[in-house]
């Protein structure tokens, strides 16, 4: 292996691991990123995994999503604070929430409508109805 292709594998481990360190701080599944990003998920599970190094737009997205510094993953800032500050409503997000959201950011306005009736018609029988609640 020649020093060029050595360091590319260092870069590609170590993008891997900061990657998958800020994924799990943020409390994000795979396929949160991923969706965010606009990857498939098995994509964005190799790129974690160091079998892949992501192209410089989707390097951009993953730093943007994840709160990353791109200088200091790459190695290019010798402060080593890897991890920009996460908002608190995205961090208090629960997973349930988020894979809510992503599945919504899928539908067609159409699709939008119909789901945001039936929120409202909830919304308004459990405020009408607060002792019928299912449990």
């Amino acid at each position: 292996m020649t020093s060029r292709q050595n360091e590319k594998k260092k870069l590609v481990v170590h993008l891997a691991a900061a990657v998958r360190e800020a994924r799990k701080k943020a409390e994000l599944t795979q396929a949160d990123v991923a969706d965010r990003v606009g990857l498939v998920t098995e994509v964005f599970g190799r790129l974690e995994r160091g079998h892949l190094l992501p192209s410089v737009t989707t390097f951009r997205r993953l730093c943007r999503v994840l709160r990353l510094d791109a200088n200091v993953v790459l190695g290019l800032d010798a402060v080593k604070a890897p991890l920009l500050e996460v908002p608190e409503t995205e961090a208090d997000d629960p997973p349930e929430l988020r894979r809510l959201v992503r599945t919504l950011r899928r539908m067609d306005a159409a699709q939008l409508a119909v789901v945001s009736s039936t929120a409202n018609a909830v919304m308004r029988h459990t405020a009408q109805h607060p002792d019928d609640q299912a449990e």
